[in-house]
């Protein structure tokens, strides 16, 4: 697993103002030195962290080049630092006093005889700050240079460029002036809807749809203040919103001879919170002449800033005209740049260290492949029932699919890892590659089926629903895929929705018995109780009982969804058979009775029989809070179970797990944070009237912004946070009340 690529993808990029007090802290160290020598690079640090560092370390490893890996306290045990051949402390976990402290990597860079630094993305990767003082202390920045950089962080000022550069743009307000006067009314020119969108940054941060004139003021200052937080810049600009766009954006790759080419188009249109999810390359229903302007444009939009290294030019595409504009350029390596180098067939790291080097492009234009097709599904830790809230906790078990030619899995993590709140919560990158779009898509589902992680909740079963959807199969994609399809990927908790889920539910429930009492024997028999070479009776299989078989209980709350706040017990009683079978059955009227056989093949895997089928069931157990956490995967099912043991319930306590498709854990009226995260604004006090729907704090985790709204109407009770407060997930921020 170490030998794998990477895990957190942060698209967040350095403010100029936070890089200037770093620069100025780093004036001490010493002056500008020499400028970067022609040598050819031989010893790299990366500065970043997780799935990029560990993707980037693979390349350089596999040409000869030393690696070195910086993080901060909260990764000191992380993936990329053992990956690397030497490690060095940056700072504590905020990004701003480690990944961010851009004088600081530079000194650990210095200190290791590094020669270049590769940013990886997010972090420092687009800041034309870091990459010129790179130069001015004699290291190589292995990306494009400062001047294009700087022109295209600044959204405003690329769409300047690109307009004089003949590339198509959607209409919109790119102006200095941020004043929310002049900025209502540019949106009234524009017409709505608008998109609200910071100048520097990416990632959906701070972005805003406005529908109508009475929302635009709030939402223009809630932009403001996620980009200042994000970005440490708060100017915004407007666009026209396209009502049904596709994302389309196209890899362009230039040396420092002149040289500028494109490999091809990718499609990110199915995203979420307006980040992507799931890639794929080539785009799905592009003819070959759109393809053919669309990368064009991409390479005129390079060569309009003098380009070189890896960059990516993003397009919105009007389903509805068919007309592309220039969205952005990011200037750096993307995050699902693996999807095309499955269908060109080459190393695009390997392509950034040479191009460093001086080197030529390695292919012309007309030389480059179109192999096949790629999907990229992104893996995160988060609450989909709560609205893709990014989650945390620890990776009590972690088991990707297994790796080949055509299967990549990118990730920065191990079992036992935990995922914080201080970065991105993306565990891994699956990525797939086949001879055709529908092949590729067969693997991908099969993928996923397999992908296995246990500890926190995650987005694996809703990307399995996604990849399945029939819209999806037949390339419809757009930007609003997601929620013109809510219906179909989101759980449903009618009754009727969630007695089908229990269905299969029920299954695993019987399925997870067996095996956790097969398991359970053979561990009994490795080491049973007492003293004595013979094995008691007592733990023998068949276990032996007087005048009677033997029987036990288990009692197993499943969980929907994994995190979905609905669940239901399942009372199991299971009778040992003397053929080494398990005769499972529950207390419900008409629910099935089965033989099952488990046989315990190694570690988590076991075969079952059951009503005559036989099939591989994995098995994940981990103990947390008095209770036994229990994943079962089974065919394309994942579901999860708890247990609770070594405690005795009280009459209420039992009341409580009755079967039932509904909890109430607080007084009804209650808020809750729903993600750990930091308090940046409290918008009422305690005892004060409010509506429904009325803003009454701001959490941020992740440099995401989360508002969070009074239920109903009443008064604000129990307000107790205060800004700057840390708070968990769960816990309780306040409650609203009649009186």
């Amino acid at each position: 697993m170490a030998s794998m690529a990477s895990f957190i993808i942060i698209r967040r990029k350095l403010s100029s103002r936070l890089f200037n007090v770093h620069v100025r802290a780093f004036s001490q160290l010493s002056s500008a030195g020499d400028k970067a020598s022609q040598q050819r690079i031989e010893k790299i640090l990366i500065a970043n962290r997780g799935e990029i560092a560990c993707r980037i370390m693979r390349t350089a490893k596999r040409l000869g080049i030393r690696t070195v890996a910086v993080y901060s306290d909260a990764d000191r045990d992380s993936l990329h630092v053992h990956s690397a051949d030497e490690a060095i402390r940056i700072g504590p976990p905020p990004a701003r006093f480690s990944y961010l402290n851009g004088p600081s990597i530079i000194d650990a860079a210095i200190r290791t005889g590094a020669q270049a630094i590769h940013p990886g993305y997010g972090f420092l990767s687009e800041s034309a700050d870091f990459s010129q003082l790179c130069e001015d202390r004699g290291l190589t920045f292995i990306g494009p240079p400062a001047s294009a950089i700087r022109d295209m962080g600044d959204k405003s000022a690329s769409k300047r460029i690109m307009g004089a550069a003949g590339v198509p743009l959607v209409p919109g307000y790119h102006g200095n002036e941020q004043d929310i006067d002049k900025m209502k009314l540019e949106a009234d020119k524009i017409g709505y809807p608008i998109l609200i969108k910071p100048t520097h940054g990416g990632g959906g941060k701070g972005m805003r749809i406005v529908h109508t004139p009475n929302e635009f003021v709030e939402s223009f200052l809630a932009a403001q203040r996620e980009a200042a937080a994000s970005f440490g810049i708060n100017t915004i600009l407007l666009e026209k919103y396209i009502i049904r766009p596709r994302h389309i954006e196209v890899q362009i790759f230039g040396d420092k001879h002149g040289n500028v080419l494109h490999l091809y188009e990718r499609d990110c249109s199915v995203q979420r919170r307006h980040q992507k999810i799931i890639e794929e390359a080539p785009a799905p229903d592009v003819s070959t002449d759109f393809r053919a302007h669309l990368g064009q444009a991409a390479v005129s939009a390079a060569k309009a800033v003098n380009y070189y290294n890896a960059g990516t030019v993003e397009f919105i595409v009007d389903t509805i005209s068919g007309q592309f504009y220039f969205m952005e350029m990011n200037t750096r390596l993307q995050v699902e740049h693996p999807v095309t180098e499955m269908i060109v067939g080459q190393d695009l790291v390997e392509w950034q260290i040479r191009v460093a080097n001086g080197e030529a492009l390695p292919l012309s234009q007309s030389q480059v492949p179109l192999s096949g097709h790629a999907f990229e599904a992104r893996i995160y830790a988060e609450n989909v029932p709560k609205g893709f809230l990014p989650a945390t906790g620890v990776l009590h078990h972690y088991h990707h699919v297994s790796v080949s030619s055509t299967v990549r899995v990118e990730t920065g993590v191990k079992e036992g890892d935990t995922v914080s709140m201080h970065y991105d919560p993306m565990i891994a990158k699956l990525v797939v590659w086949g001879e055709n779009r529908a092949a590729a898509l067969v693997k991908l589902k099969d993928c996923l089926s397999k992908f296995q992680v246990a500890g926190l909740p995650t987005n694996i079963n809703f990307l399995q629903k996604l990849a399945d959807h029939w819209a999806f199969e037949n390339g419809k994609v757009e930007t609003h895929f997601i929620d013109n399809y809510k219906d179909d990927l989101f759980v449903d908790h009618n009754n009727s929705a969630l007695a089908k889920a229990y269905k299969t539910a029920r299954l695993s429930a019987y399925l997870a018995a067996a095996c956790l009492i097969e398991k359970e024997h053979f561990l009994l028999m490795r080491n049973p109780p007492g003293s004595g070479s013979l094995h008691p009776i007592w733990y023998a299989n068949l276990p032996f009982r007087v005048h009677h078989q033997a029987k036990r209980t288990m009692e197993l709350e499943w969980d929907n969804d994994c995190d979905s706040g609905i669940s239901k017990l399942l009372k199991l009683t299971i009778t040992y058979q003397p053929d080494g079978k398990y005769l499972i059955e529950t207390e419900e009227n008409g629910s099935p009775v089965l033989d099952v056989k488990a046989t315990h093949l190694r570690d988590h895997y076991f075969r079952v029989e059951a009503d005559g089928v036989s099939k591989e069931v994995n098995l994940a157990v981990y103990l947390k809070d008095h209770t036994k956490h229990i994943h079962v995967w089974q065919g394309s099912y994942h579901h999860y179970f708890r247990e609770k043991i070594g405690l005795e319930l009280s009459e209420d306590e039992e009341s409580q797990h009755k079967p039932k498709f509904e909890s109430a854990a607080h007084p009804q009226g209650t808020v809750v944070a729903p993600m750990a995260g930091l308090v940046v604004k409290v918008m009422v006090k305690n005892k004060t009237k409010v509506a429904e729907g009325q803003p009454v704090l701001v959490l941020e985790a992740m440099k995401m912004e989360h508002v969070v709204k009074a239920p109903s109407t009443g008064y604000v009770n129990g307000l107790q946070v205060t800004a700057g407060e840390q708070v968990s997930d769960g816990s309780v921020l306040f409650s609203v009340k009649d009186e």
